[in-house]
């Protein structure tokens, strides 16, 4: 297997923070939506597109799989 072509599926600070708060997103709104709180469900909506922000701005930071500051860890 080449190693050079493994973008490293995704194990990077990145990766882990937009996931992280999107699925908090996903789980306050499946609640907000089981409470009838439509206002909960669009803020969760909206959050869930911060996530997302918020992934792509730390892998263009240099947070990302192949960015300066990213430090993969050995896999046994």
């Amino acid at each position: 297997m080449n190693t050079q072509s493994d973008p490293g599926h995704g194990h990077s600070p990145a990766a882990w923070a937009a996931v992280i708060i999107m699925l908090i997103a996903i789980a306050l709104g499946t609640l907000a939506f089981w409470m009838d709180m439509a206002w909960l469900v669009w803020a969760s909506v909206a959050l869930l597109v911060v996530g997302a922000l918020v992934g792509w701005i730390l892998a263009k930071v240099g947070y990302g799989v192949a960015g300066p500051k990213y430090v993969p860890k050995a896999h046994n």
